[in-house]
């Protein structure tokens, strides 16, 4: 179950970087599907740094 973890925690930061590539391609052509790129991408790292700090404190006890 540990790897597991490890590997949805990756998981969300490889969805957060597809989102910033889409921010990137997106600006300039649809601004209104960049900036929910953003928010999507914002909330992909926020769960990548939740679920690792999640998975070490449950490790440490």
């Amino acid at each position: 179950m540990h790897k597991f973890s490890k590997i949805i925690e990756w998981g969300y930061l490889a969805v957060g970087i597809v989102f910033l590539v889409e921010i990137f391609t997106n600006w300039n052509t649809d601004r209104q599907k960049a900036i929910v790129s953003i928010l999507m991408s914002a909330l992909a790292f926020f769960m990548f740094i939740f679920k690792r700090r999640f998975r070490q404190n449950r490790t440490e006890k």
